[in-house]
């Protein structure tokens, strides 16, 4: 029994691990600070369709799909923003992780801003594109 009892905390805790997203410990605030200062660049990795919702006031929008494919949008922001930390972030934290990483293994400096919702409902300043 008590076998049994440790293998289901044990799934418990590595489903809970899965689902997390890690946001590298940067707050919104510290996000908005670091692109206000010049010293980071915002950057929602979703898809168009789901900008409509509403975007971070100072987000440029990438979707991951062009970073993957022929980064028609990111060329040019990538070019032009090499010494600066991206910040990205996505409706979960889970997109904008693997942007990150993408990025990272490219020489980027980069972080994983979490999601949307977490910017939305911290005060921190929003659009509709």
């Amino acid at each position: 029994m008590k076998f049994l009892i440790l293998v289901v905390l044990l799934i418990g805790i590595a489903f809970m691990l899965l689902r997390s997203r890690p946001t590298d410990g940067l707050t919104p605030a510290e996000i908005a600070k670091r692109v206000a200062d010049g010293r980071a660049v915002l950057i929602d990795v979703r898809e168009p369709s789901e900008w409509e919702a509403g975007v971070a006031a100072p987000a440029l929008l990438l979707p991951l799909s062009d970073l993957r494919g022929e980064r028609r949008a990111w060329t040019p922001v990538l070019a032009k923003n090499r010494d600066k930390e991206l910040i990205l972030y996505c409706r979960s934290g889970n997109r904008s992780g693997q942007a990150a990483a993408i990025l990272a293994r490219e020489g980027f400096r980069t972080a994983n801003g979490g999601s949307f919702g977490r910017w939305a409902s911290s005060g921190e300043l929003t659009r509709t594109p």
